[in-house]
């Protein structure tokens, strides 16, 4: 991974644009990383990988959560004692 401080990113960002196409880009601040710089399309395969992940989490506790007996009703009733 290619390595910018956030000054060399700001004077050369037509070049980091383009190394962001190939491979992720880190960008440094006062010696520590502040960001990182990845192609639209990267972008959009991690948002999809974590949204497929969510959904297959949340699918998997719904089944664990009606296997152990929680209903709807049930539910509910678990919420408003927590109010």
């Amino acid at each position: 991974m290619q390595t910018y401080t956030a000054n060399a990113a700001k004077t050369r960002f037509g070049e980091f644009l383009d190394r962001a196409q190939r491979e992720p880009v880190r960008v440094m601040r006062h010696d520590r990383v502040v960001g990182v710089l990845v192609s639209a399309e990267d972008y959009e395969a991690m948002r999809r990988f974590y949204a497929d992940r969510l959904l297959r989490a949340m699918d998997e506790t719904a089944a664990a959560a009606s296997q152990a007996g929680l209903t709807p009703e049930k539910l509910a009733d678990l919420l408003a004692d927590a109010a």
